[in-house]
């Protein structure tokens, strides 16, 4: 089942985190309460763009450990949107009506960890803030290193202060200031965990240098939704269903199965889970993997392709589906 469980829920009340995030937050329409989850959750947001309907999936800020019948998001306005975190900034108000799905959590804290260090990168601070929270609550030992481009990009940041005092570490380049991984990860005790959220170029190089000082991957943990491409459209194909349509230029592969009226499976809708992974029958060009889920030698094959965020160069693609 696509999505798995939605739930129609309300904005009721929005705020201006910085310039360019806006804070949402949500609560179902019929007063009941939202379904419980833990720091590092997300949910995939629905929304009525008009001409199409916009699926997004966004980090759940908090938990419901102490309960709660509602649930907050932060969304960054994104220069090369393709229409959701433009339309949230636009036109998201209190009052608006929306589907939110039940949450799933595949970034997870690992709670026998000895300690925890927590590192974000802009808007990536919202996994990582919830997870900040959830540790402070259960008395659990850790960090928080939190980079941002200058004080007024960096959503969180008063907050995050006035929450965890000294645990927190703020990087501002602006100040020419440098967050230095290598440093922070010398002299942690055995069993330490490291957690990591931001754009791709941080990711990569925390995680680089993690395994460069010896850390076991069963310590190192990433978040990455990723933004789908574009590129040049193409014809697709579902052999199962017999529906022919277009993959525009600014289209995902799910997006146009969706479209066409077929209910294909998906989590993350970003190229994380591995739910929407989906058999190639035939690849008329080149499949272009921009996934995090398949090993290099499986994108190789071509028999499989994650339809939320890879598409084809070429002319036909026909799916499993």
């Amino acid at each position: 089942m696509s999505g798995g469980v939605q739930f129609p829920v309300r904005v009721i009340e929005t705020e201006a985190l910085s310039p360019t995030v806006k804070r949402l937050r949500l609560a179902r329409r019929d007063g009941q309460a939202l379904p419980p989850y833990s720091a590092g959750a997300h949910t995939v947001l629905t929304l009525d763009g008009g001409a199409r309907l916009i699926r997004n999936a966004y980090s759940l800020l908090g938990s419901t450990r102490a309960g709660g019948a509602a649930y907050e998001v932060a969304v960054l306005r994104n220069p090369q949107s393709r229409g959701g975190s433009a339309f949230i900034h636009d036109h998201l108000s209190v009052g608006t009506d929306l589907n939110l799905s039940a949450p799933i959590n595949l970034f997870p804290l690992n709670r026998t960890a000895r300690r925890h260090i927590l590192v974000a990168g802009g808007i990536g601070i919202t996994p990582i803030a919830a997870m900040a929270s959830e540790l402070a609550a259960l008395a659990l030992p850790f960090e928080l290193h939190y980079a941002m481009r200058d004080i007024a990009s960096g959503a969180f940041a008063a907050e995050l202060a006035a929450q965890h005092g000294d645990r927190l570490h703020l990087y501002v380049s602006e100040r020419q200031e440098r967050l230095s991984v290598r440093d922070i990860l010398a002299h942690q005790p055995l069993g330490t965990h490291l957690y990591v959220c931001g754009p791709e170029r941080m990711i990569e190089g925390v995680m680089a240098d993690a395994r460069v000082a010896g850390w076991p991957e069963s310590a190192l943990h990433a978040e990455r939704f990723l933004a789908p491409e574009g590129g040049e459209p193409f014809a697709l194909r579902l052999a199962r269903s017999g529906i022919s349509t277009v993959v525009a230029q600014h289209e995902t592969l799910l997006e146009a199965i969706e479209a066409a009226g077929v209910d294909a499976p998906y989590l993350c809708r970003g190229g994380a889970c591995g739910q929407c992974e989906t058999r190639v029958l035939v690849a008329d060009g080149e499949l272009l993997h921009a996934d995090h889920y398949l090993t290099d030698s499986q994108k190789s094959c071509g028999d499989t392709i994650m339809t939320c965020v890879s598409r084809l160069r070429g002319r036909e693609l026909v799916l499993d589906l």
